[in-house]
C-alpha cells in the first residue's frame, strides 16, 4: 500500500514550491509503511539559512493558498539549518546543504519509495504557458 492521493498531491504542491525558491535535490518519500504518523517525508535542501527560510516561506505559502492547508506544527526556524513543517499527511524538511550532508535522511529512509513529484512536468507546463 502506498500513501494516499492526497498525501501525493500535497508533496507535489509543496515539492513544486521548493523548486520554485531553487531548493537543491527535492526528493518525495513514501514513508507510509514505515511511520505511522505520516506519509511523505518531502527533503530539500538550501545553499544558505537565508534560503532555507525563503524555500519555508514557500512551501508554507503554497500549500495555504493551494490547498488550505497550515502547518500543524513547525520546529528549526530560528537557526535555519533544518526546518521541519509538519502538516500530519506529509512532513517537509529543508535542511542546510551541509546539514544534508551530515544527516542523510535519503540514506536513513533508502527502503522508501521515491515518489514521482512530477516537477519536470511542472516547469514544461509552465515555461509552454510563457511561451504562448
Amino acid at each position: 500500500m502506498s500513501a494516499p492521493d492526497e498525501s501525493l498531491d500535497l508533496a507535489r504542491v509543496a515539492g513544486r514550491a521548493a523548486a520554485d525558491k531553487l531548493a537543491n535535490e527535492v526528493i518525495g518519500l513514501d514513508v507510509s509503511e514505515q511511520v505511522v504518523i505520516t506519509d511523505v517525508f518531502l527533503v530539500c535542501s538550501g545553499d544558505s539559512e537565508r534560503q532555507v527560510s525563503a524555500i519555508v516561506d514557500g512551501v508554507e505559502e503554497a500549500l495555504l493558498k493551494e490547498r488550505r492547508r497550515k502547518p500543524l506544527r513547525r520546529e528549526g526556524e530560528r537557526d535555519a539549518r533544518w526546518v521541519l513543517l509538519d502538516y500530519g499527511d506529509i512532513v517537509v524538511h529543508v535542511q542546510h546543504a551541509e546539514d544534508r550532508a551530515f544527516y542523510a535522511l535519503e540514506r536513513l529512509w533508502r527502503d522508501a519509495p521515491v515518489i514521482d513529484l512530477q516537477l519536470d512536468q511542472a516547469a514544461t507546463v509552465e515555461s509552454t504557458s510563457d511561451s504562448q
